[in-house]
């Protein structure tokens, strides 16, 4: 019976049906059932988000810390996971989908010095990061929807500019282009993206790679710096 009534609410939450492994012990079960009970009341504590509609509840974990909570926007159904940071601090906002799954101990921020703020982050829906991720979003990084990410990825989307010799280079400024990732990406542990890359829709990005440039939609990519290993579209002639 309890088994039923979470996979309706969950299901109601995701949008779509959904089931519980049926090998999964009643005792996990609750231990989950009382993680996520927890998890709505700091979301409420927290005033992240207040609705009548179970479609729009926001899970948040323990020792998580929220900045600039004006400028942080949340979707329906929402996971931060333990000890996740996230600083709003942008021009753009930081923006969450809906069914986002963010990591434990991720952090995420926009803005390095108040005398030059950054342009914010955005993850579309049913997106998620793995653990012990980091997004610095100064440039801009933009994720779309279903993109899944392992553990410990990092976005960096600004540059120092270090023309001068003269000069230390903390005060010859910054340069930012931003990071894109488009839609239906899978992206490996311990994957680096650079400013100014932009990884096409459909890619799968391999462990341990360094992501930097333009990447055609459908690639496979890997190495350091990360090149194409084949293309998951299929010539059907």
């Amino acid at each position: 019976m309890i088994r039923r009534v979470v996979e309706h609410i969950v299901g109601r939450i995701k949008g779509s049906d959904y089931k519980l492994d049926p090998d999964l012990p009643f005792s996990a079960l609750v231990s989950l059932l009382t993680r996520r009970g927890f998890g709505l009341l700091r979301c409420l504590l927290f005033g992240v988000k207040f609705s009548f509609d179970i479609r729009d509840l926001v899970f948040v974990g323990k020792r998580v810390k929220l900045v600039n909570c004006g400028s942080i926007s949340f979707g329906r159904g929402v996971t931060l996971g333990d000890g996740v940071v996230v600083d709003g601090l942008s021009r753009k906002g930081v923006v969450f989908g809906d069914g986002v799954n963010i990591g434990p101990y991720t952090i995420i921020e926009a803005t390095g010095v108040v005398s030059n703020i950054g342009e914010g982050f955005s993850i579309g829906n049913r997106s998620g990061m793995g653990a012990f991720s980091f997004v610095g979003a100064a440039g801009g990084v933009w994720i779309g929807d279903d993109v899944i990410m392992g553990q410990r990825v990092s976005f960096h989307s600004e540059n120092h500019i270090f023309e001068s010799i003269d000069v230390p280079i903390r005060l010859q400024g910054v340069f930012r282009q931003g990071i894109r990732v488009e839609d239906d990406c899978w992206v490996g542990a311990n994957v680096v993206f650079l400013d100014g890359a932009h990884l096409g829709r459909g890619c799968v990005v391999a462990a341990g790679s360094v992501v930097r440039g333009v990447i055609a939609p459908f690639s496979v990519i890997g190495g350091v710096p990360a090149k194409l290993i084949r293309s998951r579209v299929v010539d059907r002639r």
